[in-house]
C-alpha cells in the first residue's frame, strides 16, 4: 500500500533567535486567520535556528523545489462532494488533485494533515490521496489550489445470487437461445492479458492451467480470495471450460474482502495500481480489466475508471443489480467504460438488471457456471457475470487483432445481435454480446 513518508518542513528562513522567528511567523499571519497556538508551535518546531543572518546559497538553492512545491491559495473553494444513496465511511475522504498537480504538491498536502495517507494516486490519468480528515483539515485543503475536489469514502460492494444452470457461453456464438455448442477461433485471447479487480482469485484452480496471478492486495492482509466473487469472475474471463478468452493471463487486484465489502479509496488505489502495472507486463496483444463491482454515484471512481481506458486499457463494469437506471452507480455510469446489462436464458432482460442510457451491451448474466474457490465450481447470477463475459470476449477480439482498444466496446456492440432480447426497458440499447461465429 503506497504512502508518503513524512519528512521535516523545510525552513525557508534562518533566524537569529527563536523570539525573531516565532515574531516573524505572527507578523506574516493573515489578520482575518490568525494562527493558533498549537499553529505556532507547530511552524516554531519546524524552523531550523542557525546563528546567521543569511543563508548559504547553496542550501537556499536546495530548498527552493520544496519551498515552490507549497500550496498556493485559491478564491473558491474545492468542492466536497458526499456520495448519495451509499453507506459513507465517516472521517475518510478521497482528496482529488488537479491534473497539473506535482508529487511535491501531493506530498505537502498530505504533510498537512495529521494522519498518514491510506493510499496515494500518482499517475497522469488521477492524482490524490485518501486519509482521514479533521473538518479544520477539510477546510484547509479546500483552500489548496492544487485540489480539484473533496470526496468522501463510501462502501463498494458486490451482489450476486446462487442459482443452478448453465449456458452463457454457447449463447455468445449462436443466433438463437437453447443452443449448447460454443465456436470460438483457437487463438482465444493468447498474448492478451486481463485484469480482474475483484475479491482476489484462487490462482491455483486447476481451470485455469496456470495463467492466473496474484499482483495486489487493497483490502486486507488476506493474499488469498475468502469470497469467491473474484475466482467465479475469473473463470468466465478465462478458465479452460468456462472461459470466453480461453489462452488469456489472468490478474488479481483484490480491492473487496472475504463479504465482498470494499471502500471506493480502496478501489481506486486497485485501478491506479493496474494503470502502472500493466506497462511493466507483457501483453503484445493488449490488455482489459474487469469490475464486477460498484457503489453510489462517484466522481473520484468514475475519473479513476476514465483513466483506465485513457491509458489505452480496454474497462468492462457491471450495470448493478438494482432493477433501476445505471447512471446513477459508479463506475457504471463512466462513459468511457463499456458498461454491461445482464440476460436470462430465455433471452429476456434480467429482471434484476440496471439499464439506461449509460448501458452499452447486453450479455448473459443469469444462472453462470463458472469456477469457485477450493477449485470448485459455482453457479452465480448478477450483472457481476454479465461483465466478464464482455471482458472476455474483448481479450478474445484483441487477440484476433479484430479492433483496435480505443474502439473495442463499439466494436462489440457493432457485432452484437440486435433485437434478441425481450424486455428491454426504453432508451436501453437491445443488443446482445456474440462473438461473430454464430452459424
Amino acid at each position: 500500500m503506497a504512502s508518503w513518508s513524512r519528512i521535516q518542513r523545510p525552513a525557508c528562513y534562518y533566524y537569529y533567535s527563536r523570539r525573531e522567528a516565532a515574531m516573524s511567523v505572527i507578523k506574516a499571519s493573515s489578520p482575518s486567520r490568525p494562527h493558533s497556538i498549537q499553529r505556532l508551535k507547530t511552524i516554531f518546531r519546524s524552523v531550523t535556528f542557525i546563528p546567521t543572518l543569511k543563508m548559504r546559497t547553496a542550501t537556499a538553492l536546495a530548498l527552493l523545489p520544496l519551498a515552490l512545491a507549497a500550496p498556493s491559495r485559491r478564491a473558491t473553494l474545492a468542492p466536497v462532494i458526499k456520495p448519495r444513496d451509499v453507506q459513507l465511511v465517516d472521517g475518510k475522504y478521497i482528496v482529488k488533485m488537479k491534473a497539473n498537480a506535482n508529487a511535491a504538491s501531493i506530498q505537502s498536502s498530505i504533510q498537512a494533515i495529521a494522519s498518514d495517507a491510506d493510499f496515494v494516486y500518482d499517475h497522469d490519468g488521477f492524482k490524490g490521496f485518501a486519509s482521514s480528515l479533521s473538518a479544520e483539515e477539510i477546510q484547509t485543503l479546500q483552500s489548496n489550489n492544487d485540489v480539484d475536489y473533496i470526496e468522501q469514502d463510501a462502501v463498494v460492494s458486490i451482489k450476486a445470487t446462487q442459482n443452478n444452470a448453465e449456458w452463457g457461453l454457447a449463447r455468445l456464438s449462436s443466433q438463437e437461445a437453447g443452443s449448447t455448442t460454443y465456436t470460438y477461433d483457437d487463438t482465444a485471447g493468447e498474448g492478451t492479458c486481463a485484469y480482474i479487480v475483484d475479491t482476489g482469485i484462487e490462482v491455483d484452480h486447476p481451470e485455469f492451467e496456470g495463467r492466473a496471478k496474484w499482483l495486489a492486495n487493497y483490502a486486507d492482509n488476506d493474499d488469498t480470495d475468502g469470497n469467491g466473487h473474484g475466482t467465479h469472475v475469473s473463470g468466465t474471463i478465462g478458465s479452460k471450460t468456462y472461459g470466453v478468452a480461453k489462452k488469456t493471463s489472468l490478474f488479481g487486484v483484490k480491492v473487496l474482502d472475504a463479504y465482498g465489502s470494499g471502500t471506493n479509496s480502496g478501489v481506486i488505489a486497485g485501478m491506479d495500481f493496474v494503470v502502472t502495472d500493466a506497462a511493466k507486463q507483457t501483453c503484445p496483444k493488449g490488455v482489459v480489466v474487469n469490475m464486477s463491482l460498484g457503489g453510489g454515484t462517484s466522481a473520484a471512481m468514475n475519473e479513476a475508471a476514465a483513466s483506465i481506458v485513457s491509458a489505452g486499457l480496454f474497462l468492462a463494469v457491471a450495470a448493478g443489480n438494482d432493477a433501476t437506471d445505471a447512471a446513477s452507480f459508479s463506475p457504471a455510469s463512466e462513459k468511457t467504460a463499456c458498461t454491461v446489462g445482464a440476460t436470462t436464458n430465455t433471452d429476456a432482460i434480467a429482471d434484476y438488471s440496471n439499464y439506461g442510457s449509460v448501458v452499452d451491451i447486453l450479455a448473459p448474466g443469469t444462472d453462470i457456471k463458472s469456477t469457485w474457490i477450493g477449485g470448485a465450481t459455482e453457479v452465480n447470477s448478477g450483472t457481476s457475470m454479465a461483465s466478464p463475459h464482455i471482458a472476455g470476449l474483448g481479450a478474445y477480439y484483441l487477440g484476433l487483432d479484430a479492433s483496435p482498444v480505443a474502439s473495442l466496446c463499439d466494436f462489440i456492440a457493432k457485432s452484437a445481435l440486435s433485437g434478441a432480447i425481450s424486455g428491454v426497458p426504453s432508451g436501453t440499447v437491445n443488443l446482445l454480446a456474440n462473438n461473430g461465429q454464430s452459424a
